[in-house]
């Protein structure tokens, strides 16, 4: 067990997997983001896409008043990318699906195939 930065006992995080599980591993558990802030997102991107044909047909029409009607988060601009593994919002790499945090953790430990320390 370590010390986290906010003074919890944290265990520290097996390296040793094979590549290609990497993905699973969690980061500090004490900076995971919260599950309502998870739910919250994947609820937003089901009314997205509920209402996206919807939104898509009253844009051509240029009937704003009626899309002005429609709920605030059918609105595909309040969406907004969360790292998979720690679950972190900003500094988001999409290449990856990660925050720099968890990226930089994980190519470190050698644990993201193709990707390597450069050094010139």
């Amino acid at each position: 067990m370590f010390r986290g930065q906010r003074g919890k006992n944290v265990s520290a995080v097996n390296y040793c997997l094979p590549v290609g599980q990497w993905w699973g591993i969690l980061r500090d558990p004490f900076n995971m983001a919260k599950t309502s802030w998870r739910e919250r997102e994947k609820r937003k991107r089901k009314t997205v896409n509920k209402y996206a044909e919807l939104r898509a047909e009253l844009k051509k029409k240029g009937d704003y008043l009626a899309l002005a009607q429609l709920p605030r988060n059918a609105s595909p601009v309040r969406l907004s990318n969360r790292c998979r593994v720690s679950g972190r919002k900003r500094a988001f790499i999409r290449e990856f699906q990660m925050s720099r945090l968890t990226f930089r953790e994980l190519a470190c430990a050698g644990l993201i195939p193709g990707v390597t320390k450069a050094s010139w």
